[in-house]
């Protein structure tokens, strides 16, 4: 589960476009259903006790994602119940009399799961290949613990640890911790100020009644939305609906009303933090009237204007000026008046003041500098483009309607798209001019005033009258619907050798197929180099990969980044030590040019000296934030002991120091060389999944491929499994409130090694999600951590002989936890050595693994990336299925086996980091 503090986008992400396809027809309700208005494919239907239901049928892609969204959040909470919406997500999971075992439930139907709470809301949902029964089966538990979870006060007690280290990881954050201190001083009464994750005293104390009677308040038929999305049979989903949810009453007490309204600010407000860290930053924000506001619109297209990077006004006048490394902006765009900001991000030695002036410069400048006509068309063409994308993914439309049902409307989504249209040069500057005003800012100063300058924010309508009369559009053309069984997408798939006069030539995997807005994945991977010719070598490799969408072609960073988006296409051109690659999520008709751009910047790249500085300052500042985290050092401790290879081999493990005097001494004309001596596309895999001509194609990248040869030769480094002494270490890291604990240890195993299924349901078992051994043990159980996973890493190559496989385990937890956590986790390790599995374990584990498998083949992007793996190494979607078949053929007999062959606990390696001077001294944070 997670709560975010996130820095709130707008509700609707882009400017429409016009989409096309015809208006979705409603079901016919059952008796006690009535239905609504349907908006391009989405139709509403009402339940005789207030449930709100949105049906959203799509047979392209062979999934159904569920979102049930409840409008309470963090905002309506009460004095001592801060934390307390976020709380209650977590103790839903705990389960009801009739589902006792949620997360063991879910995980043996494969279903991927999870629940956020914000501001204005708290959402549970979940995704899972489109099966009848499955949705059947949550349905009946949305609708149970809507009404019967638990909520018992032994629960609480076990999740509290849990809370309380979720907590602490966001202070763990420089940049978080300062978000919430200027939030809670921007805000002097509406609940907007305080944090989603609570004060640590409310969530520490909360009566067990108090939080009953706060689930009863809200959890209710009438203050909920049920989002289903997919592959749907709508006649048939809502009478399922019916079925479990018509008999959830409706309580007689009316839902409670808030009514705080923030006053006018009367004066610039500061707030200034100070803890450990090796970054700066800075942050401002203006307060700004509620997303059903006439002013929302324009207000989402300034903060594109000044937030978008490269282009943006901000990003020109810090980061290219060398005052900041890194910007953004955000605009929240919710129910009741929010919040419009910026934030900055400094190295520790950075000059605030000359950053701090240039930031306010633009914000409250814009009078002096007005928004011009271009800036806001490329604004509103990055905003249609993204828009159209999102609206491509039915489930990522059921997740983005969260937003605007809690600002009051569903249909919010596409209104304001459409208001966006209208917003023009005049209108983002005269928001601007009202509401950047130095009177209305919360920043790192407090400066009075003899002349008080107030901003009145004006009362927003409710959804209805912004929705009077409102249609929307035609509902988006659907694709086609694609089995995706490793047979069929085989069978699909042509796949063509170039013979390039390059090792194995360049080998194509192309699979044709309709999609919804006719989308198309392209993934490309060109392969150059070998060990000896490498050597020394490695900086330059990944600063040139790094470099090249900063410019090329004859076009700067900026122009790259406006021809992509022109083209409606998100785009990544990037190489490492033996690969450069492409990857390209497109339309049909966009597809040939965003592919013939991507080839320019991969063979012109420009290399210029002030692109090259910003990321060298980039870089090195990431590096240096990451000097006193706790994930960074333990991580950095563990690479060290594992490096199997001598100083000076190419994958040879780097501090933090080395890794930062390198790349300060990296000169611009290395890169140059790198790419003069070793770039070439005439060797490597390109896969390409959606709605494209495969003729065509297979044409276009011959002549744009083909004949390109790199300077080394491609023979990849050989990795062989190498045994490594257990250690045990333990590293300070002041003030860090949240700790880490890394665990390792090798493995020779490859995916081809007839252990590899075994282990890989073992793993699962051990660590495979909260519903796991270790998640049971140390989260459910102990209460100890908020995250803790186990992962099984299997070598690879063409030759069948690399075979340095691993197995590790991480947690996260407050430090003067980390010690129980390590000894549960060793306790949990020998359990499964010396017992193995039990036949209930692997029946549910390989049915969940299988499920995610199916899952995961219903994107282009995973399938893109099974065409790509197999065309390296020389094998066909066959091997993804042989490898299904081992999985379901497997033995509790064969498991334990294999367990007992390879996994040794005492091999284990452990890193232990976080602030236990501190934790031993009781100290507070």
């Amino acid at each position: 589960m997670s709560a975010p503090h996130r820095l709130a986008v707008p509700l609707a992400l882009a400017l429409s476009l016009v989409l096309a396809g015809a208006r979705a027809e409603p079901a016919r309700p059952p008796q006690g259903v009535s239905a609504g208005p349907c908006v391009e494919g989405i139709c509403e239907y009402r339940l005789s006790n207030g449930l709100r239901v949105l049906l959203f049928p799509d047979a392209s892609r062979p999934t159904v994602t569920l979102n049930l969204v409840y409008a309470v959040g963090s905002a309506q909470e009460n004095y001592g119940e801060t934390g307390m919406a976020h709380l209650l997500e977590h103790m839903l999971f705990k389960g009801t009399p009739t589902h006792r075992d949620i997360p063991a439930q879910m995980k043996k139907r494969g279903i991927d799961y999870n629940a956020t709470t914000t501001l204005d809301h708290t959402d549970y949902y979940a995704s899972f290949p489109a099966d009848d029964a499955a949705l059947d089966w949550l349905l009946a538990l949305e609708a149970d613990r809507m009404v019967h979870s638990n909520i018992a006060k032994a629960d609480l007690d076990s999740e509290m640890t849990v809370v309380r280290n979720e907590m602490e990881g966001g202070e763990n954050s420089p940049f978080n911790a300062l978000y919430e201190r200027v939030r809670s001083t921007a805000y002097l009464w509406h609940h907007y100020g305080q944090s989603t994750i609570g004060a640590r005293s409310d969530v520490e104390n909360v009566p067990i009644e108090r939080l009953r009677a706060y689930y009863r308040g809200w959890y209710r038929p009438d203050n909920a939305t049920l989002v289903i999305a997919g592959r749907i049979d709508p006649q048939r989903t809502l009478a399922a609906v019916a079925r479990h949810f018509a008999g959830v009453a409706k309580p007689a007490q009316p839902l409670p009303t808030f009514y705080t309204r923030e006053p006018a600010q009367d004066g610039e407000r500061d707030v200034t933090v100070r803890r450990s860290g090796d970054v700066r930053a800075l942050m401002a924000v203006y307060h700004t009237p509620a997303v059903t506001h006439a002013d929302a619109a324009p207000l989402a297209v300034l903060d594109e204007v000044l937030g978008h990077v490269p282009g943006g006004r901000l990003h020109k006048a810090l980061v290219e000026s060398g005052l900041a490394e890194s910007v953004g902006s955000s605009n929240d765009g919710l129910r009741d008046p929010g919040l419009f900001g910026a934030q900055v991000a400094l190295s520790k030695t950075g000059d605030v003041a000359k950053a701090q002036q240039a930031l306010l410069a633009q914000m409250e400048g814009i009078g002096e500098r007005p928004v011009t006509a271009a800036e806001v068309d490329a604004a509103k063409q990055r905003m249609r483009n993204a828009y159209e994308q999102a609206y491509t993914n039915v489930s990522g439309v059921a997740m983005g309607l969260s937003d605007p049902i809690a600002a009051g409307d569903w249909r919010l989504y596409f209104q304001f798209r459409d208001a966006l249209e209208k917003v023009d040069a005049d209108a983002v500057n005269r928001v601007a001019r009202a509401y950047l005003r130095a009177s209305n800012r919360t920043l790192g100063r407090f400066e009075p005033t003899d002349k008080p300058d107030r901003v009145d924010i004006p009362q927003a309508p409710d959804a209805a009258a912004a929705l009077k009369g409102y249609v929307g559009k035609a509902a988006v053309e659907a694709g086609e619907q694609f089995d995706p069984t490793p047979a069929n997408i085989q069978a699909r798939t042509q796949t063509i050798v170039l013979d390039t006069g390059v090792g194995r030539g360049l080998k194509l995997a192309l699979l044709p197929k309709k999609t919804r807005g006719n989308t198309v994945t392209f993934s490309a991977n060109f392969r150059f180099g070998d060990v000896d010719s490498l050597r020394g070598r490695e900086v330059a490799g990944a600063l040139t990969g790094s470099m090249l969408m900063r410019g090329g072609a004859g076009l700067s960073r900026e122009q790259i980044d406006a021809r992509f988006q022109a083209l409606k296409t998100t785009a990544r051109v990037g190489g490492g030590l033996q690969s450069a690659s492409i990857g390209l999520h497109s339309r049909r008709d966009q597809l040939a040019e965003a592919v013939a751009l991507a080839a320019k910047l991969l063979r012109e790249p420009s290399f210029a000296e002030s692109e090259f500085e910003q990321y060298r300052r980039q870089a090195i500042t990431s590096l240096e934030a990451q000097r006193q985290e706790p994930e960074a050092l333990a991580g950095q401790a563990m690479a060290k002991h594992f490096d199997p290879w001598p100083a000076g081999h190419p994958l040879s493990a780097r501090s933090l120091d080395e890794t930062a005097a390198q790349i300060k001494a990296a000169k611009l004309e290395e890169l140059r060389a790198f790419h003069r001596e070793f770039y070439g596309s005439a060797e490597g895999e390109i896969a390409v999944v959606g709605d494209f001509d495969p003729v065509a194609l297979k044409q276009q990248l011959q002549t744009l491929f083909a004949t390109w040869k790199p300077g080394h030769a491609f023979a990849p480094i050989a990795t062989r499994y190498t045994a490594v002494a257990p250690e045990q270490r333990r590293l300070e890291t002041p003030d860090k409130a949240n700790g880490v604990l890394l665990a390792q240890a090798n493995l020779a195993l490859k995916e081809t090694d007839p252990d590899y299924p075994a282990l890989a349901v073992a793993n699962y078992i051990l660590g495979g999600g909260m519903k796991s051994r270790l998640g049971d043990r140390i989260r459910q159980k102990d209460g100890l951590s908020y995250g803790v996973s186990s992962g099984l890493t299997a070598d690879d190559s063409r030759d069948g002989r690399d075979d340095a496989g691993s197995w590790g385990i991480q947690a996260i937890a407050a430090p003067q936890n980390l010690d129980k956590v390590e000894r549960a986790m060793r306790e949990e390790l020998t359990r499964l050595a010396d017992g193995g599995v039990a036949a209930d374990e692997l029946r549910d584990a390989v049915s969940g693994l299988l499920t995610q498998r199916e899952q995961a083949r219903a994107s282009d992007a995973t399938v893109a990336t099974a065409l790509s793996r197999n065309l390296f190494f020389d094998r066909t979607m066959q091997y993804n299925a042989d490898l299904d078949a081992k999985l379901k053929g497997l033995t509790v007999e064969s498991v334990n086996a294999a367990i007992k062959r390879h996994l040794k606990p005492q091999d284990f390696s452990v890193y232990l980091a976080g602030d236990f001077a501190a934790a031993k001294s009781g100290a507070s944070k």
